[in-house]
């Protein structure tokens, strides 16, 4: 990393903390950060340079799903609303992606849990989408099953023994504060 991307990072970081934004993503968890040597393990590491690849490809994918629209669009083609509604939560979704896994890189465990249960929930609800009948063009399912794989490599990436142990669950609070 570049002094210039660390200078950048920690800047994003201390806005971030400032505006309380973990306590509100992460709730009771928000201050749960893992062990910094396993945060800097090499699997850990390795782990979070493939998570960032596999989001790099979901932006590629979400930004030539508008890009086809648009082209289809412009050739006097109607695209369905579903898929210019699509494309956007697509990129949405990868968008909010990236604020987890910068966060769970950073140790937050609440932002690995996400990225975990997204990564388990956005591609069963994506393949169950594109399976209905006429919703969407053939090219728009094949988007979403491209999707579906990206996001299914990120839980595979996610669920390895090494990343659950390196991001074990918190212990439970005991008594009165633990409401």
């Amino acid at each position: 990393m570049t002094q210039q991307n660390a200078g950048l990072g920690a800047l994003a970081d201390r806005l971030w903390c400032r505006l309380h934004l973990d306590r509100l993503a992460g709730g009771r968890q928000a201050d749960y950060v893992i062990r910094e040597d396993m945060l800097d393990h090499p699997e850990t590491v390795r782990s979070f340079r493939w998570i960032r690849w596999l989001l790099v490809a979901e932006t590629v994918v979400g930004l030539t799903a508008i890009v086809v629209a648009i082209l289809l669009t412009n050739a006097g083609q109607t695209v369905p609303w579903a898929v210019w509604f699509r494309a956007t939560v697509v990129l949405l979704i990868t968008l909010t992606l990236y604020v987890f896994a910068w966060r769970a890189q950073l140790g937050y465990y609440w932002a690995y849990q996400r990225l975990r249960l997204f990564s388990r929930i956005f591609p069963v609800v994506t393949l169950v989408v594109a399976a209905i009948p006429g919703l969407y063009p053939f090219w728009m399912v094949i988007e979403q099953i491209v999707f579906s794989l990206l996001m299914i490599g990120m839980g595979d990436v996610l669920t390895t023994d090494h990343m659950r142990a390196a991001f074990p669950k918190p212990a439970r609070r005991s008594g009165p504060a633990a409401g």
